[in-house]
This record gives structure tokens, sequence and C-alpha cells, in this order.
């Protein structure tokens, strides 16, 4: 980077307020040419509003933008895109009836032929290792096969300046490699990379260069190889970091789940169907089952939470209680409780109070309907004491769903089933979005639900969440699932070749270089 050139982009006393929030206060940092720059903070701190602003969604109240040495007012997000800035977005802005191809093409300001955008979308998918048919309609990919189409439509556009919103929880450790060398090679051409992660070992690997925020304000600007992921993470809390405590002499009890052979019918409306897939969680035991996205995760949940109605009964036990025939009312009854992947919609209803939201699914658990009545003061005493327990951002029970930030609303959604004390809990993606302190207590949770006799299952994308909370593992891929080894005897390595697809431990040991 030449010293003497004019930063790409610099904010000068950023301000924006909202109702009752103050989400930026006076901030002011820059980025180089070149230069792979990281915007951390926990949920709230303002990272949003911020790069909203600089893509041109938002507009600030005070302070000024300053682009290539010329202070600039981005006036929408097309303006962005003419300066040479592109986006990827941590929630998209898809049309589910439309295919990858035609949602792409949607997003280019510019008319390109379809065959033409179709050959440059399939180089750059190439390029990046990120697979995806062109022509399938997006209602049949998975959160994280969506994830794919923003980051592919964004560098299409050859940007100056490339805005990252967690990009790689889609990948491989091997492709996150693959990742890294693509950004490396941009920054090197001079293209500068805002790069937003709550990866804080990605941010000492790749960035050049971290702004925190707090509160809305900037805290420190450091050098992340310098710091460790600890210390950052100290910084985006303003205290200190709590480590997962496990109690000692911790044992496993009896089998609580038996999954026997479970497979799905292939459906426009999921990835890929799991096919005979089998494994045992005992008592106190936390199973964790990696993979990259759209490998059967999303069929597996729905197989095992009801949505998916089998036709075994034994394929899926608690406690040698047949629950296959069973829908989601039935097996919740029974003990079986689950978080799906995808928060919005599905997991919680937008334009439900926090209530309303609880009663759909602890009605039965806890008595919030009786004789077909609903108990509204007990669903929101229970939704208080989630809001409390969970620390979650909001007004109180009454609040709309929709009106919670993305990780607020996963730290209320991952409290309303913990605290239901479950004998079985499935969760795909627990802490997807949340900050670092967050995410440390969700996993404390979800620890100390398994140390009362709970049996967890916890389907992720981040290996590094995976390695430190499970006691046993699996990878699923292509809808099969490899053989579970206990966390500790399975390498990262073993584990990135399962993920792309070496099935069978022994294969994936020898497929390992010396």
């Amino acid at each position: 980077m030449d010293a003497s050139m004019p930063h790409r982009l610099e904010l000068i006393g950023i301000t924006k307020r909202f109702p009752g929030v103050l989400a930026n206060d006076n901030v002011s940092f820059s980025v180089k040419p070149g230069e792979i720059h990281a915007l951390l903070g926990e949920n709230g701190a303002g990272k949003s509003t911020l790069v909203k602003m600089i893509y041109g969604i938002m507009q600030p109240d005070a302070g000024e933008i300053v682009w290539d040495g010329q202070r600039t007012v981005v006036a929408n997000p097309k303006a962005a895109r003419a300066l040479g800035i592109g986006m990827v977005f941590q929630h998209f802005s898809l049309f589910e009836a439309l295919t990858v191809l035609e949602n792409i093409a949607l997003g280019m300001d510019a008319k390109i032929p379809a065959r033409e955008l179709e050959a440059r979308i399939r180089a750059v998918m190439t390029q990046y290792g990120l697979l995806l048919d062109p022509h399938r309609t997006v209602a049949t990919l998975s959160v994280g096969e969506r994830q794919r189409i923003e980051i592919v439509r964004a560098l299409l556009l050859d940007p100056k300046l490339l805005i990252m919103d967690e990009p790689t929880s889609v990948l491989t450790p091997q492709e996150v490699e693959q990742l890294f060398d693509v950004l490396r090679k941009l920054a090197a051409g001079g293209c500068s990379i805002l790069y937003i992660s709550h990866k804080l070992h990605e941010i000492k690997a790749l960035c050049d260069t971290a702004t925190i925020l707090r509160g809305g304000k900037l805290v420190d600007t450091c050098d992340p190889k310098a710091e460790t992921s600890r210390s950052m993470a100290e910084k985006m809390i303003g205290a200190g970091l709590k480590d997962i405590v496990r109690a000692p002499g911790r044992t496993m009890g009896l089998p609580k789940l038996v999954v026997s052979r479970l497979s799905t019918k292939k459906s426009g409306h999921f990835d890929v169907p799991v096919d005979s897939v089998s494994f045992v969680v005992k008592a106190g035991e936390i199973f964790g089952i990696a993979g990259v996205a759209g490998n059967g995760q999303n069929a597996l949940l729905d197989a095992l939470s009801g949505e998916i109605l089998g036709e075994d009964k034994d394929a899926i036990t608690i406690d040698g209680f047949p629950l296959g025939l069973l829908d989601t009312t039935g097996r919740r009854r029974h003990g079986l409780c689950a978080v799906p992947e995808e928060r919005n919609g599905h997991a919680a209803v937008g334009d439900f109070t926090l209530s309303d939201n609880s009663i759909l699914t602890a009605r039965n658990r806890l008595g919030m309907v009786v004789l077909g009545l609903i108990n509204s003061g007990a669903a929101k005493t229970y939704t208080g004491k989630v809001i409390t327990d969970f620390a979650v951002k909001a007004l109180g029970p009454s609040s709309t769903a929709g009106s919670l930030s993305g990780g607020n609303l996963q730290k209320y959604i991952m409290g309303r089933e913990i605290l239901q004390r479950p004998t079985v809990l499935v969760v795909s993606q627990p802490t997807w979005g949340v900050d670092a302190g967050a995410a440390a207590a969700i996993h404390q949770a979800l620890v100390d639900l398994a140390a009362e006799g709970s049996a967890i299952v916890v389907i992720s994308q981040d290996l590094d969440e995976l390695l430190a909370l499970c006691d046993t593992l699996a990878v699923i891929n292509a809808g099969q699932l490899s053989d579970a080894q206990k966390v500790g005897e399975i390498s990262v390595e073993e584990i990135g070749l399962l993920m792309g697809g070496v099935h069978g431990t022994s294969e994936a040991r020898d497929a390992i270089p010396a």
C-alpha cells in the first residue's frame, strides 16, 4: 500500500439516531486501498447501521463520508455501486420464486445477456469453490446457499470496496483458506475489504486492521495480529469473556435419543434428503453435526422435529418410545424441542409478540393453554424470564419478534427452547449472527442443560463452536452421516475432508497428507 495515496474510504464523525437509540455516536475511521479492515462489535454495537450508511441505504444525521479523497453523499445503493462499493448482507434480499441466475440479474445495474451473465457467474463460483446451479430456484436453497448468491453478486461488480458480512459460514476449512487467498489477491490488486465476522481467529488470520465498536462508539482501532481472539472479544463486550464451565467428574447416562436408518424423500422445499442416517445421543451428551450448508441439514432437523413425517415409527426414539410417526406437537409432548436454522418466519413469526411466539412452542409443556384457553399471564411470565436470563434486548414480552435485531432474536429463540428443559434438544446454528459474549452465554446454557441429563444435538457450520461445545462429532455430506467420533480424537483436516465429501473415517485419514 502506498502511504501517499488518499484513503479509499474515510468516515468523519458519523452519527445516526433512531427513536430512543443512538446507533452510531461520532464514529471516525478510514480504510486504505488494498487494506483488509475488520469491523467488530457485539450485537447492537452499530455495525449494521454504519455499513448501511456506507452503502447508501441510510443517511447519517451528522458527519461526512469521504471516498477517494472527495467528500461524498452516497444517496442510495445504486450510487454506492456506481462508486465501486459492493456489499454482501447478513440477511438476504432474494425472490424465492426466481432462480439463482434471475436473482443475480436483478441485482445488476447494467443489462447483461443471460448467457454471458451465466458464464461470469460460473467463473466466479469456480474461483471461490462456491458451487451452485444457476438454474436452481431460491426456494429450494438453504440459508447458506442463499448467502453464496449474495457473495457472487457482489464480486461480479468488480468492486473497489467490498463489504462482507459473515462470508465464511458456508465453507469448509479448506474452502475458507481458498476464499482468504482470493480476498488477499483482491486486496493486492487495490480492492479494499471491510470484513465483518464474529470468528475472531479469521480476523487475526486475514485482516490488517480492526475497528471495534461498542454501544455505537468507536472504542479501539488495533492490529488484530498483535491481539488475541480473547482480547478483541473483551474489547467488544467491555468485560471479561467467560469460559465454558463444565461440572467436574461429568459422566453420560444411558442412550436417550436413538436415530436408526432415518431417511427422507426429496422435496422441492428442502435442500437435500437424508439417506439412512443413524446415531445415538446419551443423556448428558452434546452431539455435534458439522457440514457445509445444503447437505441435508434442513431435512435432518425437520425429520427429527416432526415437520417431515416418517414412515417408520422406530426410526426415532426417546427413552425407547417411538416418535417416527408423530408430528411436532406429539414430539414436543414427549420432550423433543427443536430450533431451526432460519429464525425469521420459521423459528419465530415476526408480526407476533414474543409472548405469542412463546405460546407457539411452549404451550403444552408449560401449561400456557388450559381447556383450549390461552393463559396469557403464564406466557408473559415465561417470556419475561427468557428475556432476563438470556439478556435479550427487547422492550418486554409485548415486543414483536420482528422488532429485535437478528442476534437478539436468536437469543430469545434459544432461550425459549432451553428453558423448557426438554429431554432432547435439537438446534441448528445456535449462535448464528450473535456476538462473542452472547455465544458464550448460549454455549454455557447448552452445557448446563446437558448436565441436567438432556441429550442435545447441535447442527452447525462453525467448526470452532462444535469443537468447543460437543462431546461427539459427525459430519453430514450429501445427506449421509459419517461415523461419530469423540471430539479430541478427530482433526480439523479430517473434518474438512469429510465435509468436502470424503466419506468414512478410514478414507478421510488416508486422504490427509503426511
